[in-house]
């Protein structure tokens, strides 16, 4: 499998490595013998270089060749395949499928439709922990909106207490064009990603506790177009 590793990686290799030498040099000057505390201080900026490394790591993926299959929009594990009525976007009754991102899986965002998406804001709020439910309510998240071709998809990037910081790329001003799993965004250190569609014509394939992998894990079917 082909990987790569985010650029975004750079400035958390650059503090790992500052820190080794900070404390490399408190070793020195706590008068340990400079060979333990140069080699202790080597191996923690080692592991939190390699930590990063894997963390920002971006796999390549193979979304399915059908535009009306929905894909995952993140790698984790199914939080909530809940029923709502999103009354603010989409305007109507809806399934919210909810992907928890632990630490240890991959943090790029992929598209999971189709279409134009139009980023609608940054919303401040709480930092609770994504695997409880009012986390979708009350976290501070980023909001996208993709209108495919056969149904909408309002997705929401959340911060949990670790995570402090979501990244939509595309342009923020304008609607942009999107294909079936691109990568649209990241999440850095732990979040939640929940996907609303309406729940007409939709068909769920996904139930609790379901690893999935972002543009490959099929979550749902468009039955009707």
């Amino acid at each position: 499998m082909k990987m790569r590793i985010r650029t975004e990686v750079l400035p958390f290799i650059g503090a790992s490595l500052s820190l080794g030498v900070l404390l490399a040099l408190g070793a020195h000057w706590a008068r340990l013998r400079w060979s333990i505390g140069a080699l202790c201080s080597l191996g923690i900026a080692l592991v939190m270089c390699g930590y990063f490394l894997f963390f920002f790591r971006d796999p390549v993926r193979t979304p399915p060749p059908d535009d009306t299959l929905i894909v995952a929009g993140a790698d984790g594990t199914i939080a909530s395949v809940a029923e709502v009525y999103e009354g603010r976007y989409l305007k109507t009754a809806c399934i919210r499928i909810s992907i928890f991102l632990s630490l240890f899986d991959v943090h790029v965002n992929r598209a999971p439709i189709e279409g134009k998406a139009t980023f609608l804001g940054y919303f401040p709020g709480k930092h609770f922990f994504t695997f409880r439910e009012k986390s979708s309510e009350f976290n501070q998240h980023n909001k996208i909106l993709i209108q495919g071709n056969y149904t909408r998809c309002l997705l929401s990037q959340i911060v949990g207490p670790v995570c402090r910081r979501v990244v939509y790329w595309p342009d923020h001003e304008n609607p942009q064009p999107v294909t079936l799993g691109e990568r649209i965004g990241m999440m850095k250190f732990g979040s939640r990603l929940d996907m609303t569609f309406p729940s007409e014509g939709l068909q769920v394939r996904v139930g609790l506790g379901q690893r999935v992998k972002a543009g490959e894990t099929i979550v749902a079917t468009i039955t009707q177009t």
